[in-house]
């Protein structure tokens, strides 16, 4: 994936950190999900598609609410690994997809409601709302979710992005301002907004966890060739090597809930 907004159009690919996306990217916390699931995604019998769903860590720690689930990826060996998960795990409610957020395939009214977690900056806003809004059945809901670094607050954080950035001068880590929300152009004459929360959590890491998380993210493993991989992870493990576990790393979580017109 090459896209002018972000990092100076350098490519990406989230393909290349399947393995340790499925190991190290279950990081949202419960209190998200349950946030989801009190403004009605993940009700019993709901269908719900998850774009950009990487390995499917929302279906997959949604599934006991007793929705159906359809993960879709762009890139196949996500949603290969995805698969292989779910199908260990016996989670048979969940299906998979590779496509991209602005082309499903899907037919028209399909799904009680549509998710987007960490990826709707990588999608083209007006085509893939375009798209959430022709698949949802009238009145169904899009969960527009993203959760930032404080990397002002936070000094494992701030270090860890300096490194990152020392590796890959082209990376520009989003977020890190105040949250102001604004009523996008993309749901005009599509949603209403519903709801908008933002609130801050800490999460508890290893540092073996933290530096797997940190490996897929889009500046290292996503955009690296193994050789800088390996010499970013062994230079960031001296780094956190005067730390103490567990690693408390403070993150600023944003949903909005959206509305179909139809």
């Amino acid at each position: 994936m090459k896209l002018t907004h972000i990092d100076n159009q350098n490519e990406f690919d989230f393909g290349r950190t399947s393995e340790n996306y499925a190991r190290y990217r279950d990081i949202y916390p419960q209190s998200m999900y349950d946030r989801l699931v009190g403004m009605g995604i993940g009700k019993e019998g709901q269908h719900i598609l998850d774009l950009g769903s990487g390995t499917a860590v929302l279906p997959m720690n949604l599934y006991h609410t007793g929705a159906y689930f359809t993960a879709t990826d762009i890139a196949q060996n996500q949603i290969a690994v995805g698969r292989k998960l779910a199908e260990q795990k016996k989670m048979d409610r969940i299906s998979f997809r590779v496509c991209s957020a602005e082309n499903t395939g899907f037919d028209d009214n399909s799904f009680d409601a549509v998710t987007a977690v960490q990826c709707f900056p990588y999608f083209d806003g007006e085509k893939a709302a375009a798209e959430i809004f022709r698949v949802l059945k009238p009145r169904g809901l899009f969960g527009k979710i993203l959760m930032d670094w404080l990397p002002n607050e936070d000094r494992v954080i701030a270090e860890m992005i300096a490194l990152v950035q020392r590796y890959n001068p082209a990376w520009n880590p989003e977020g890190f301002n105040e949250y102001a929300y604004h009523f996008p152009e993309w749901a005009k004459d599509r949603f209403t907004c519903e709801s908008v929360i933002s609130y801050d959590e800490a999460l508890s890491f290893t540092k073996e966890m933290w530096l797997g998380r940190v490996l897929t993210c889009r500046g290292v493993g996503a955009s690296l060739s193994p050789e800088k991989v390996s010499g970013f992870e062994a230079e960031y493990r001296g780094l956190l090597d005067k730390y103490d576990e567990p690693l408390r790393l403070k993150h600023r979580i944003h949903i909005e809930l959206y509305r179909s017109i139809k």
